[in-house]
This record gives structure tokens, sequence and C-alpha cells, in this order.
């Protein structure tokens, strides 16, 4: 039977431009995060063939099947799609986070509903002053992220978008609503967490 052998194994990466408009790119080695998975599940919709696996090893749309055995796909999903690309990211970060630091890697750490025991997670943090290669890192990383905004969108969308625009758009949006917007089924099922723990239930908006 197929194992599970790599996590998420998230990257991310910060970079300045001026006036706060900086990049900001946090993504996960899979194609989608669990938490995404978990989120169609209770919604009941079908999750794109490139997302996850059954507990054979097989491709499916069915968020049950990734949740209950199965496992996500990496990045770009199966060979035919580039997945072993995302696979090799996968490993690069467990080389840096588990490897290197002597953390527990791969099958050994500890699944997220498995709290009995610890979770021994690598990190691995690099901070670079720009300044010491060449100046002006400001100047170049704001032209390249308003050139990319610039470019003409594809047939449907009205824009593109860089690595924390989207961040940003629903930060302000939450300060216009005045709160964080949530599907209903997501607070159904953290009030019931609410109640069985018996603490207060969501304020809602």
């Amino acid at each position: 039977m197929p194992l599970n052998a790599l996590g998420t194994n998230p990257i991310t990466l910060a970079a300045p431009g001026h006036n706060g408009d900086d990049f900001v790119l946090d993504m996960a080695t899979t194609t989608a995060a669990l938490g995404k998975v978990e989120i169609y599940e209770r919604e009941k919709l079908p999750i794109p063939e490139t997302w996850g696996v059954n507990k054979n090893g097989e491709v499916t749309t069915d968020p049950a099947d990734v949740i209950n055995g199965g496992g996500l796909l990496s990045l770009g999903g199966a060979e035919a799609t580039g997945g072993y690309k995302g696979y090799g990211l996968a490993m690069m970060v467990e080389i840096f986070c588990g490897i290197l630091g002597d953390a527990s890697y791969g099958p050994n750490v500890r699944k997220w509903r498995e709290p009995g025991r610890i979770a021994n997670l690598g990190q691995c943090f690099v901070a670079i002053n720009p300044d010491a290669f060449a100046p002006g890192f400001r100047d170049r990383m704001s032209d390249l992220m308003d050139h990319c905004r610039g470019l003409e969108p594809a047939a449907g969308y009205d824009r593109v978008l860089v690595a924390g625009d989207p961040e940003r758009a629903h930060m302000q949006e939450c300060d216009e609503n005045g709160g964080i917007p949530y599907p209903p089924n997501l607070i159904e099922n953290m009030n019931k967490i609410a109640s069985t723990l018996g603490v207060e239930p969501l304020k809602t908006v």
C-alpha cells in the first residue's frame, strides 16, 4: 500500500518594495494545503484532480478520500503535469528543515491528528541584507512588481497580481467589513466545538 512520505513543506519569501508594497510569498509545495481540502469536504465540493490521492495512491476528486488515509499531491499533481517538480521542492525543504537541523523528517514527522507525541518540527530561517549585494534593491523590486501588474491579463481576468496582493486586498476587505468572512459551514462547525468546550460561540456581524 502506498505510504505518505513528505508534508506540505511550505516555502516563504518576503522581499521589500517601496512604501510597504512588499513581495510576500507563502506557499505549500503541495498543490493545495490540507486545510483547503477540509473546507471542500465540509462544503461537499469535489476537489481538482491535481490535489490529492486516495489510500491506494490513486488520483481522486473526493476530498474525503484524501483526508481518510489518502494524501496530498506535490505541486503540479501527477508526473504528466509536472508533479515531480513539486516533489523536488518538497525534498529541498525537508533537507533544510529536517535533515540539516536533526529534526524529524519525512514519514517521521508527527501527523496533525496525532497530538500524543512531540512533533519535533524543524524550521529554516534565512535573513539576507540586500544592501550587502548592491544598492537599490527596493527600486528594482518595485519595478519588477509594477511590470508584472502592468501585463495584460488573460481572458476572464481583470488584472495580474503578485504575491502579497491578494492578502493585502483581503485585509482591506476585513477592515471595511469589520470582521473576517467565513463560510457558514465553518462557523457552524466552530460553534459546535465551542458548545462542546463550554465557551461562547463566534459573534458574527
